[in-house]
């Protein structure tokens, strides 16, 4: 069989586990579907997945996926979570200690990521000279799945071939792009992986609520649209770094009618000319941050952080020359928000602090701090402290 020999030129030694693949009975609750993922590629996989190798969006997948979704996970690419937000991962790890011992297969962003770690993402089977290699082990744990974002299919695009043809389905979701139908296609895409459909379709029937609330009152009062600018501040206020076009924050922006002053400049991600923005005269400003930070005065928000901490970075943002002129800064609305908290499901709360931010007397009953507290104790086994949104002045 061509995918047998697929193994054996991928995995060397380890080839047997393609030939005696055969002999796997799936679980009897498992039934083989076609599924389309979030791109409309139809992927055949035996449901629901057992052993999940997880590209990006981790908390997504907790959420929807539930508790059992964390003992099936049979690889993460972790150098984004953990490089970003550590006191988040230490917390997943101290609720779910067999989190540690799941292989880290590398990084999309570095180039660290090889299909030869996706293909080996097993615990020790034994070896074939002691004797204590186990068929039913290595049949056990070869990973079922590989789910990656939209962005990451891309990219390894070279190398998606070789995992098909080793017999292991990739299935694609996408909150990056911040819309609402990728949003809950992906929502539903994790619920059927891992057999939390009715979970999964609750979620999205809750993240749907949260937009459709917002859009129909900016609609319903037909007030002007705000100019908006959203930076990531990770370089500090000497650098300016990226602002956003159609996707991530310029996408959420459009999505509760804010008018994004970097749109007509910036494509997807990337630095604004500052006497560009300068001229835009935005109405309304946010800096963006996480926990782990490079820089001594980069924006830091999220985890463990104080707010008087992140007042006290964000008032270096507005220090910035020429702020002090623009509409935000004269009428006090610089606002820090969590960047960890995007292209998630997470990021109703962000939608709701936007929209409350850019229109103060439509959501005066709105608390998207509440909001974004509330997914975590309902959905997820750790509890958020810290700080996510707030205003400067």
């Amino acid at each position: 069989m061509r995918w047998m020999s697929s193994i054996c030129r991928l995995c060397g030694g380890l080839c047997i586990v393609g030939s005696l693949a055969v002999a796997l009975v799936p679980p009897a609750h498992a039934v083989p579907e076609v599924i389309k993922d979030v791109i409309g590629r139809s992927v055949r996989i035996t449901l629901p997945a057992q052993r999940v190798l997880l590209g990006f969006y981790i908390e997504d997948y907790f959420a929807v996926g539930g508790d059992k979704a964390f003992d099936r996970l049979a690889g993460l690419s972790l150098g984004w979570f953990v490089k970003s937000r550590p006191a988040v991962w230490e917390q997943y790890v101290a609720a779910r200690p067999t989190l540690r011992d799941v292989p880290d297969v590398g990084s999309v962003q570095d180039q660290s990521f090889v299909v030869e770690k996706v293909l080996a993402t097993r615990p020790d089977v034994g070896s074939v000279q002691d004797q204590s290699f186990v068929v039913e082990k290595v049949l056990a744990t070869r990973p079922d799945v590989v789910v990656l974002a939209d962005w990451q299919f891309k990219a390894l695009a070279s190398e998606i071939s070789r995992l098909e043809a080793a017999g292991i389905p990739v299935v694609v979701v996408d909150f990056n792009a911040q819309t609402l139908e990728r949003h809950l296609d992906s929502i539903r895409v994790l619920g059927q992986l891992t057999g939390e459909t009715a979970r999964a379709q609750r979620i999205a029937d809750e993240y749907r609520q949260v937009v459709e609330t917002l859009q129909q009152r900016i609609v319903k009062a037909k007030l002007p649209r705000p100019r908006v600018y959203v930076e990531l501040g990770d370089k500090g206020p000497a650098e300016y770094s990226y602002t956003y076009g159609k996707n991530m924050w310029g996408a959420m922006v459009d999505l509760v009618s804010g008018d994004n002053v970097a749109a007509p400049f910036v494509k997807d991600w990337g630095a604004i000319n500052p006497e560009q923005l300068l001229v835009s005269r935005p109405q309304v400003m946010f800096i963006a941050g996480y926990e782990s930070v490079s820089r001594p005065d980069a924006m830091k928000m999220g985890f463990g952080v104080p707010a008087s901490e992140a007042r006290q970075r964000l008032q270096g943002f507005a220090q910035r020359s020429g702020w002090s002129s623009l509409p935000a800064l004269q009428d006090g609305r610089l606002h820090g928000i969590y960047h960890g908290a995007t292209r998630s499901i997470l990021d109703a709360a962000l939608l709701q602090y936007l929209a409350k931010a850019m229109y103060p007397t439509l959501f005066a009953d709105i608390d998207p701090e509440a909001t974004y507290r509330d997914f975590y104790r309902r959905y997820l086994p750790i509890q958020p402290q810290g700080t996510f949104m707030l205003r400067g002045q």
